[in-house]
């Protein structure tokens, strides 16, 4: 059996967020403040380091329960963060971007001085930054200092930007079109 501040919390942060909370009411709902903490923690729609300012005054209360609202509207389907350590670490994501800069770079200074080549160019200009995007994305899920909430938006996104099979098996593209290199014998 659940206690009933930890019911009255998931009715507090499932509620639908364009409906007004009764402001007679809220004085019930004060006495969960640390239960709808420690479920918003739970579930990572808050993270640990902002607990000591959301829900923590009483006249925010209604904005703040607002906040985590809509953060579990828009995180209820997200992965967990546990996801991103499937992932490569920040830093390894930092030099595959940054060779993924170097290469663009490369390319658009080619696409000015071989005219005849510039749609092909352009169109591997376009790979390489949606491949930058994906990457990116990784980095933003795999960096400690962000929000949970923060780093669960980037996982969803990443998600549907390489779907979910792809996802669930940790199978990146690569950082750079592959497939546009030149094998050389």
């Amino acid at each position: 059996m659940f206690p009933l501040d930890t019911l009255l919390a998931v009715a507090l942060l499932t509620y639908p967020t364009e409906a007004h909370l009764n402001p007679g009411s809220l004085q019930h709902y004060h006495s969960t403040r640390q239960a709808v903490q420690t479920l918003a923690v739970e579930w990572e729609i808050l993270d640990p380091r902002e607990v000591k300012f959301v829900l923590s005054r009483a006249e925010d209360f209604e904005g703040d329960v607002k906040l985590l609202q809509r953060r579990w509207n828009d995180l209820h389907d997200a992965p967990p963060l546990a996801d991103s350590l499937r992932f490569p670490d920040r830093t390894a994501v930092n030099d595959l971007l940054s060779f993924n800069r170097g290469y663009r770079q490369m390319i658009d200074q080619r696409q000015s001085l071989e005219p005849a080549l510039w749609w092909e160019l352009q169109e591997i200009l376009t790979e390489v930054d949606r491949l930058y995007q994906i990457w990116d994305l990784v980095r933003d899920a795999r960096c400690d200092y962000y929000y949970v909430t923060v780093r669960r938006q980037a996982l969803k996104k990443l998600r549907e930007t390489i779907q979910p099979g792809a996802y669930n098996d940790g199978a990146l593209p690569p950082h750079v079109p592959l497939w546009r290199f030149v094998r050389l014998d």
